[in-house]
């Protein structure tokens, strides 16, 4: 009988309501939605294009960079497609499964960023602290392992997520006041208790992203101490500048994942249009962002993606 509770207030899909209050002007939200992806999506496939045809840019900053690329392109769209059809043909039906695999594959994906933006800090740490023994430390076995731990972690601590919401019972509604599925926006619809489910999530969320933001700045930290041990003004910002571009990413990927992330837990008298509003530019500016930045700030890749260009229109 019990069974047959729990297995009757599951729906057999969801209604994604969009961002609440701004349901008129989805249309319009689209366009910078659309444009933000297609930009994010020729972006990265273009950097992984210019480091693997480079032998030159197969250093380790340049190929935790590339993971970093296949991990945005693979969360963008795992969510844009859906939230465009959403705007586009108040497309609002997910199945009860769609959602729990979205939902895993937007925490296990960002989990995977975050390990690799703290591995590209490692190997600043390691090439500004240890100059001289940079390529006896970060070996190729090394990155390789280093990218299949953080792959492993985002894959092993997430896994029990829609395990987790699987055998719940959804008796509030079927209405996910979301663009997307994510665990947060799920919990709020069960019926039961909740809190043995919640604690895991922040022990996730804190053994993942929170250490990692933590190693990132003691790193920084380590590496400023020896910048201004350096004898001249010159050779401190020469050296702080190869840091230029992963600050930057930092930056975009920790800020709006931090104001997601305490808004839904301890913001609730933060508009819901404004949560969730933030919770995308999450999703969609970082994988737009960082082959801008390091396109930017790179010579090689500048010139690679130009090389590129001349020769489409060749």
């Amino acid at each position: 009988m019990l069974a047959f509770n729990i297995t009757s207030h599951q729906p057999a899909t969801f209604l994604l309501l969009g961002i609440p209050g701004l349901e008129s002007a989805h249309i319009w939200i689209s366009i910078p939605f659309c444009l933000v992806y297609l930009v994010a999506l020729m972006g990265n496939s273009a950097l992984l294009l210019i480091v693997k045809s480079d032998s030159k840019l197969h250093e380790p900053m340049y190929l935790f960079l590339c993971m970093l690329s296949v991990a945005d392109l693979m969360l963008t769209s795992s969510t844009l497609p859906k939230i465009l059809s959403l705007f586009w043909f108040n497309d609002r039906n997910i199945y009860f499964e769609a959602c729990l695999t979205q939902m895993y594959l937007i925490h296990s994906l960002s989990t995977m960023e975050s390990g690799f933006i703290l591995a590209m800090a490692f190997d600043r740490y390691v090439a500004i602290c240890h100059p001289l023994r940079h390529s006896t430390i970060l070996t190729p076995t090394v990155i390789v392992g280093l990218g299949l731990a953080i792959f492993l972690r985002g894959i092993v601590l997430l896994i029990p997520h829609p395990f987790l919401l699987r055998w719940l019972s959804y008796c509030k509604t079927n209405i996910i006041s979301h663009t997307y599925c994510e665990f947060m926006a799920l919990i709020k619809l069960v019926c039961g208790k909740t809190k043995i489910r919640r604690t895991y999530s922040l022990i996730v969320a804190f053994l993942t992203g929170g250490v990692d933001f933590i190693l990132i700045i003691c790193s920084y930290v380590l590496i400023l101490l020896t910048v201004f041990h350096l004898p001249s003004k010159a050779a401190r910002l020469k050296t702080l500048s190869t840091c230029g571009s992963h600050v930057w990413v930092i930056l975009v990927f920790y800020t709006p994942a931090f104001f997601s992330f305490l808004t839904h837990r301890f913001g609730h008298h933060i508009a819901p249009h404004i949560h969730i509003f933030i919770a995308n530019i999450y999703l969609l500016i970082p994988p737009m962002m960082n082959p801008i930045i390091y396109g930017v700030k790179t010579k090689r890749i500048r010139e690679g993606f130009f090389k590129i260009l001349i020769i489409k229109d060749v």
